[in-house]
């Protein structure tokens, strides 16, 4: 459809799509899914608007589309009736609506700015900014190097900075107290805060050692001293630190399982094999020091050896293994997860015991021991179209591909296993493109630990896309099939266009 006169004078990108026909609305909702519609009572009410969502129709090219459709035309009033909106009801006389995969998705209610909507259109999904939150206001929130450069030269205050991803529980979790400190220390400190999660801020990662998120800097006159790495802290904890900023204090390292007071056998590679000869019935536990799941269990199992150690006919008795510290066993019995548990009778390995997590189901085990049902094969294990990477690999294997969407998982983690399903359909889906990978790194392998620290995976399933081996951006959309197809659909169609556009040329 032609765009009115005055439109082109206002330079509005022809990306944004004038509809005015039912037939031709509801084509393009089903051919796009992420579709912004602007609704205006006139053309001269959508000025402002067009305006500024010509340069986001720029920005979230081949992610987003954008139309507007001008309910104060005779052929336009019909389609807004229809879709029952009325942009006279409104202050400004303008409404905009999302449409996601073919229907109507959510009033647009967030911040009118470019920044606010470019973010909403790449994530439709996803959380408001954080300079969107009101209470947030005496954060002074920082888009760029430049901005970041500026604010540290001219500042005499002294300035806390913390560097954040928008998906990072630990950041979400403490950005209340962090804008509270803000507005009471007003005057007196200045709090900051900058979103350097994408490829473009890694000068500025490497600068301040930002290895995870939050990393928090305080400055004094432009100059860095200190990281704040209390993510617990309340507002009044800032303020409380900030009178007397210093370097972190190294934390005390924690007591190893083996040296505290318990009555579970702890084994080494030493006197394994020997305890095995001495005791007929054992479950050994084999754990990591960092575990989670191991230190959740821990209290579990204690209570069970001590109902063993005091019972007059014991079933059999409990051990554990710190297998980052014996790497033989660890190696000879094949583990790669944590906790597992494994039986071994008259000294023989018997059984690999996944279901075992509370006192009464170890002691109602160990008095009928029989063989668990046979575990699921490993993702990896399972022939599919997704590339399963190591650390040593990895770098490597991505350079080979245009396009690799990885997803950072661990077996155990419930919302990875919902994903798995679908991100295994979407490579089937692109198995012939040569150019495209769906790729997995099992972040519970040891090997992978410093890969997946490397990569900013703080949490399960995290995906992250790259292109040629460089990492790009955060995967934040939906985790279905639809998702991760449309994601690379979207790539792909970009490709074919520049490389259309470079025929022309010629």
């Amino acid at each position: 459809a032609f765009l009115p006169a005055f439109v082109y004078s206002l330079k509005v990108s022809p990306l944004i799509e004038k509809i005015s026909d039912h037939k031709d609305f509801k084509k393009l909702l089903r051919t796009r899914n992420n579709v912004l519609v602007l609704y205006s009572k006139s053309a001269a009410a959508a000025e402002s608007s067009l305006r500024l969502l010509s340069s986001v129709a720029q920005e979230v090219k081949g992610r987003g589309t954008i139309s507007w459709i001008d309910c104060g035309d005779t052929e336009s009033r019909k389609l807004c009736k229809k879709m029952k909106v009325d942009p006279n009801s409104k202050e400004k006389g303008v409404e905009l609506l999302h449409y996601k995969d073919g229907a109507f998705h959510t009033e647009y209610n967030r911040a009118v700015t470019l920044k606010s909507m470019v973010s909403f259109l790449k994530d439709p999904e996803g959380a408001p900014l954080w300079e969107e939150d009101p209470e947030a206001k005496d954060v002074v929130h920082v888009d760029s190097e430049k901005e970041l450069r500026r604010l540290l030269k001219k500042e005499d205050k002294p300035l806390l900075m913390m560097f954040y991803a928008p998906w990072c529980g630990v950041c979400k979790r403490m950005m209340p107290s962090y804008q509270q400190a803000a507005t009471e220390l007003k005057g007196k400190y200045v709090l900051a805060g900058m979103n350097v999660y994408s490829a473009e801020f890694e000068r500025i990662k490497e600068e301040y050692n930002v290895r995870g998120y939050p990393t928090i800097c305080y400055f004094e006159k432009g100059k860095f001293l200190f990281h704040f790495e209390n993510y617990g802290a309340t507002a009044a904890d800032i303020a409380e630190w900030l009178k007397n900023p210093q370097a972190p204090q190294p934390q005390a390292p924690e007591t190893p399982w083996a040296d505290e007071e318990n009555v579970v056998y702890h084994l080494t590679d030493e006197d394994f094999d020997k305890f095995m000869k001495d005791h007929s019935s054992v479950l050994v536990m084999f754990h990591a020091p960092w575990c989670g799941h191991c230190k959740k269990m821990k209290p579990e199992y204690e209570k069970a050896a001590e109902f063993l150690h005091v019972a007059s006919d014991s079933p059999g008795v409990l051990a554990a293994v710190d297998a980052t510290v014996n790497k033989a066993l660890a190696e000879r019995y094949h583990i790669s997860g944590f906790p597992t548990l494994k039986y071994f009778k008259d000294g023989e390995e018997k059984y690999t015991l996944p279901h075992l997590r509370t006192k009464k189901k170890i002691i109602d085990w160990l008095l009928n021991p029989e063989a668990p049902p046979p575990p699921e094969p490993a993702w990896e294990e399972k022939q599919t179209s997704v590339i399963h990477l190591a650390g040593e690999d990895f770098r490597e294997s991505l350079k080979k591909k245009k396009h690799t969407l990885v997803m950072f998982y661990a077996p155990w983690c419930p919302h990875c296993k919902n994903a798995i399903p679908h991100f295994t359909t979407a490579a089937e889906a692109f198995k012939e493109d040569r150019k495209i990978a769906y790729a997995a790194v099992d972040c519970a392998k040891e090997q992978n630990h410093d890969l997946c620290k490397q990569e900013g995976v703080d949490g399960y399933p995290t995906f992250n896309y790259y292109n040629y081996g460089k990492f790009v951006e955060k995967y934040t959309g939906e985790r279905g099939e639809f998702g991760f197809t449309t994601f690379m659909r979207t790539l792909r169609e970009r490709d074919h266009e520049r490389v259309g556009k470079k025929k022309d040329e010629l």
